[in-house]
């Protein structure tokens, strides 16, 4: 999807949210934190950023503008399915929760399509399974699961205890990691029940299943970290250059692998084109 037909989108809803501009990273940083990101799935390296006062889509030079209404994105995760599709949850700007959101068109018109349990939901956290797109998982109070393209929803389960994040696995259905303030955690029947997976008692900030079955990891005081499931609990350290920032979201580049991009709680944006190795601002070329 062009930068150019991201811009229209948000010129087409001025009258309703008010005129949008483009900006720097820098100066959006100045005045909203991050909430997810994902790859705008056009062939090339444009980025769609959930923030807490709407979503912002990045060209490829860090320049961003916002496409969407005014109001407070959560949870968001792609649509395997359909590459215009984004998935979402968190506050009208009006106040409340939103219950469990849909966009069709690249982020720029919302519709709810469920309140889910107990909702209006507010899903902090979610994901889609990319073995069975149809399946998505969020987490309010307990985790949620549902199996219908998320029309219906129903309870899986309790969530380890101060969770962070949610990832469903790209290789086995009903399999889903959640990193937590004490470890990584893991479920192999849709939520139901956990057991301890890896780095027990350390800060899991965030945890992102990929391609061929990998599961990236960053883990406080070890880096970004990547395994491959099933292999017996071998993980590789990618990175551990970040400073005091901390990643809280991790996208993949559906069209190159090696091709990442993460957020942090200071509103860094950074890249990596070497799968997790190395990072740099978004938008600033190799020296």
């Amino acid at each position: 999807m062009p930068f150019k037909f991201l811009i229209a989108a948000a010129v087409a809803c001025a009258s309703i949210v008010g005129t949008a501009r483009a900006e720097t990273l820098a100066e959006l940083a100045q005045h909203t934190h991050y909430h997810g990101i994902a790859f705008v799935r056009s062939g090339s390296a444009i980025l769609l950023l959930a923030s807490h006062h709407g979503v912002y889509a990045v060209d490829k030079d860090g320049t961003a503008i916002r496409v969407s209404p005014v109001q407070d994105f959560m949870g968001f995760s792609p649509d395997p399915l359909q590459a215009m599709s984004y998935y979402a949850s968190g506050h009208p700007a009006a106040g409340g929760n939103s219950g469990f959101l849909r966009s069709i068109d690249g982020g720029a018109n919302w519709k709810q399509l469920s309140p889910g349990v107990d909702g209006p939901v507010d899903f902090h956290q979610m994901d889609v399974s990319l073995v069975d797109p149809r399946t998505i998982y969020g987490a309010y109070g307990q985790i949620q699961v549902s199996r219908d393209g998320g029309a219906t929803w129903a309870i899986a389960g309790n969530p380890p205890a101060d969770l962070i994040a949610l990832a469903a696995s790209s290789a086995k259905t009903g399999h889903l990691y959640a990193a937590t303030r004490s470890g990584l955690h893991k479920s192999e029947d849709s939520g139901a029940s956990w057991v301890p997976l890896a780095f027990d008692g350390a800060v899991v900030s965030t945890v992102k299943a990929g391609p061929g079955k990998s599961v990236f990891a960053f883990v406080l005081g070890k880096g970004l970290m990547k395994t491959v499931e099933d292999s017996a609990g071998e993980w590789e350290v990618l990175s551990n250059d970040f400073g005091e920032a901390i990643p809280l979201h991790l996208a993949i580049d559906g069209t190159n692998e090696q091709h990442l991009a993460l957020t942090t709680q200071t509103n860094d944006v950074l890249e990596s084109h070497d799968g997790g190795k190395s990072w740099r601002p978004f938008g600033k070329a190799a020296d």
